[in-house]
């Protein structure tokens, strides 16, 4: 797939913190948000592959790339008002989230009345049958991160929230050193608007905070008003299938589609973009 073009641009959100953004295509504006250990560039396929039909904008959420730190006082609030400086300056009243940024478009689209429709990818949300295994890999992850140990702590995130495949069951002194070599090798091939991995993996333990923040909130998402549509793929881990399945519950009249032979990073340039962004395209024309 050829990538589209893209302009850049900023808002500014309500604590004076910059988020940059990448705008392509033309057409009904749609936001995409892109989850952890990622920036804009991992949903650029996605973005092209919409960008006939959508003036696309995706933004780098806080502490990457085109925009300003996390800062002191972060938390999903943050997030939400960054997202609403987004939707405020384009109008648009469509958003999807993958992971960690399906939190941030829930919640976005909770506070946001602007928001018509919201497409989640598998958002993990702590329920009675998940909460332990959401986050049972952070306390090593935050050690590894501590130590410096870059390519450790991007192990620990892989087994702990990747998919069911068998390079992710390798043993750790397989994967260790690959990892690390992979990180050393991307910083320096990194394109200039592009965030290399070893800025994305600390952003990480902000992440874990929008999972924790979550935890008993589910009776406040029955309240959202907009079309829902929720996403997600076979070879998902379990726990993000239970998220999956109370918010389902929760939302009676969402509609859910399960892609088959794909996991959690199917809408993220390496996964299978187009899938994801077929139903987005009938989602978002409706």
């Amino acid at each position: 797939m050829n990538l589209q073009s893209y302009i850049t641009d900023f808002v500014t959100s309500k604590d004076g913190t910059i988020i940059g953004y990448r705008q392509l295509g033309q057409g009904p504006s749609l936001i995409l948000v892109h989850g952890g250990i990622m920036a804009s560039q991992n949903f650029m396929k996605l973005a092209t592959a919409l960008s006939n039909e959508f003036t696309v904008y995706v933004p780098d959420r806080r502490g990457r790339g085109l925009s300003g730190p996390h800062g002191d006082n972060y938390c999903l609030t943050r997030e939400c008002e960054d997202m609403q400086a987004l939707i405020k300056k384009t109008g648009t009243q469509n958003i999807f989230g993958l992971s960690s940024g399906a939190i941030v478009s829930l919640q976005a689209a909770l506070e946001t009345s602007i928001i018509r429709k919201v497409a989640l990818y598998e958002p993990p949300i702590p329920v009675m049958s998940n909460s332990s295994s959401l986050t049972n890999w952070v306390p090593r992850f935050n050690r590894e991160l501590a130590q410096g140990k870059l390519g450790s702590a991007f192990v620990s995130i892989l087994k702990g929230t990747g998919d069911s495949s068998l390079f992710s069951k390798l043993p750790r002194y397989i994967l260790v050193p690959l990892m690390t070599f992979a990180i050393k090798t991307e910083g320096k091939e990194a394109k200039t608007d592009n965030v290399p991995l070893k800025v994305l993996i600390p952003t990480m333990k902000y992440d874990t905070q929008l999972v924790n923040e979550m935890e008993g909130k589910l009776q406040n998402i029955m309240a959202l008003e907009a079309k829902v549509l929720l996403l997600g793929g076979s070879k998902s881990q379990a726990f993000l299938k239970s998220a999956l399945d109370e918010l389902s519950s929760a939302l009676p009249h969402a509609k859910r589609i399960e892609f088959p032979r794909v996991g959690h990073l199917a809408a993220e340039n390496n996964g299978k973009p187009e899938y994801v962004a077929e139903e987005l395209r009938q989602f978002f024309s409706e």
